[in-house]
């Protein structure tokens, strides 16, 4: 019989093989990697496929930036309910073939319907991946490290980012300055440069797609579907004896008596779940809602509003992904030491500033390195503290039973919100004008404060047991 020990006691046994905990924990954030890659490609490559496919009105731009939003909210909606029944590892072994094979697919499209299609299925993938990466390690973490671990899946997706980001600006780094639209369109960079950078992301899907291969299931996957003694032999190889029990007792206890696999969406209504729920899906939108993905999709016409060309333009977003690396590092060092509510709330209150002052410098007509400062001064606030803590929160705070479930919801509410923030930036930009789109932003950040300061409870340190216990029970 399994004795029951505190989460706390089970974290001071543990003997932490951390060879074979980051190794598997590394592997589930190449999906993160993915995400970040995929996901970014697409704002390198817009100067010249927007020429290629003549692309004129600001609702087909929008279109084709957001369009893989479209994919990314049913590979969330369907990643809870798949996931519960046929595992988390098998999930994301399909996100990485899709991954693979869109990115091809988008590279040989010839014509827009086409690369329309392919785009939102690679979403399809980007929904399972962000929604499962930080799923899979929540569950194989042990509490006193959780949120280091999840905040990898995060530092992977900067990872990726960067690398399109760096790969992007390599290909077209040879395009003259003050090029013509008609140049652009004809010439290597806007016939075949662009299909580059969504080709090469196969790449790394097929490395993750291998790596998936050898990683094992998740344990309180395992557990909550009558199989404790595979999740037993995973908790004991993560932990040791002592730990591996100790952690089995206490999942076990969280589980209904004869629990079955699928979990019913209504029973997210039940009313001590709601209140979590709302929590988790607040959290979500404001993730997005706070701005900073405009400046990853429409770099170009943020920094050309601030005076720059194509060619500087893709100068600077390779600055803005190195700053998005580095400062993400500041995240993993703090989010398990300082806390995820101190945290969110230092970068909600600090781009509600930043916000505030770039506005001003669009209204008063003020250009170059000060707005290139604030982007990038806005990215560090973000990349330290709503970008990876956002994630860890909602990987933690829902109960064994209903995880994917309540992910599913609360991850497919972050893309709908990404897909209208996307694809209102351009519409926005044109009534409101760029410092009007920001001030707009700086309100909502405001907001997301308040809300944080009032509702969000500091998680850091219980394991996902306790977790459920003081936020549910």
């Amino acid at each position: 019989m399994i004795t029951p020990v505190s989460s706390r006691d089970a974290n001071f046994k543990a003997d932490i093989n951390w060879r074979y905990l980051w190794l598997i924990s590394g592997v589930a954030a190449l999906g993160g990697l993915l995400f970040g890659w995929d996901w970014v490609v697409i704002g390198g490559a817009k100067p010249f496929f927007q020429r290629y496919f003549e692309l004129t009105s600001q609702a087909q731009i929008g279109w084709a930036n957001s369009c893989a939003l479209v994919g990314c909210l049913v590979g969330a909606m369907v990643a809870g309910t798949l996931s519960d029944r046929f595992g988390r590892k098998r999930l994301l072994i399909i996100s990485a073939c899709l991954f693979a094979v869109t990115s091809v697919g988008n590279a040989l499209a010839t014509n827009f319907s086409i690369f329309i299609f392919w785009r939102m299925l690679g979403g399809v993938g980007i929904g399972l991946a962000s929604n499962l990466s930080p799923m899979y390690i929540a569950e194989v973490a042990p509490a006193a490290m959780r949120g280091r671990l999840v905040s990898v899946n995060q530092l992977t997706i900067v990872i990726g980012v960067l690398a399109a980001q760096i790969i992007n600006w390599s290909l077209v780094r040879g395009l003259p300055a003050g090029a013509t639209d008609e140049f652009i369109r004809n010439s290597w960079f806007g016939q075949a440069g662009w299909r580059w950078m969504f080709g090469l992301t196969a790449v790394p899907a097929v490395f993750f797609f291998l790596g998936m291969l050898g990683v094992p299931e998740s344990p309180r996957w395992l557990a909550k579907n009558h199989r404790p003694e595979q999740a037993l032999a995973i908790l004991t190889k993560i932990g040791g004896v002592a730990y591996g029990r100790a952690a089995m007792a206490e999942i076990q206890s969280t589980l209904a008596a004869g629990e079955i696999q699928r979990v019913q969406f209504r029973e997210l209504l039940e009313p001590k779940i709601i209140r979590v729920l709302v929590l988790g899906v607040t959290l979500a939108v404001f993730q997005q809602w706070c701005g900073i993905n405009v400046i990853f999709n429409y770099a170009e016409e943020i920094f050309k509003a601030a005076g720059y060309d194509i060619a500087s333009v893709l100068s600077n977003i390779a600055w803005t992904g190195s700053v998005n690396l580095g400062f993400t590092f500041v995240a993993l060092g703090t989010v398990d030491r300082l806390g995820r509510r101190p945290l969110m709330l230092f970068g909600a209150a600090r781009l509600a500033v930043i916000y505030t002052i770039m506005g001003a410098c669009y209204a008063h007509g003020m250009t170059g390195l000060p707005v290139l400062l604030l982007v990038l001064a806005a990215i560090a606030c973000y990349s330290m503290s709503l970008a990876p803590v956002t994630w860890v929160v909602i990987s933690e705070i829902f109960p064994n039973r209903i995880r994917g479930a309540a992910m599913s919801v609360a991850v497919c509410a972050l893309w709908i919100a990404c897909f209208i923030l996307t694809y209102t930036f351009p519409i926005l930009n044109a009534t409101l004008g760029a410092a009007g789109t920001f001030w707009l932003y700086a309100v909502v950040c405001a907001l997301g404060f308040v809300f944080i300061l009032g509702k969000l409870p500091e998680t850091k340190g219980k394991s996902l047991e306790e977790l459920e216990r003081e936020l549910v029970d």
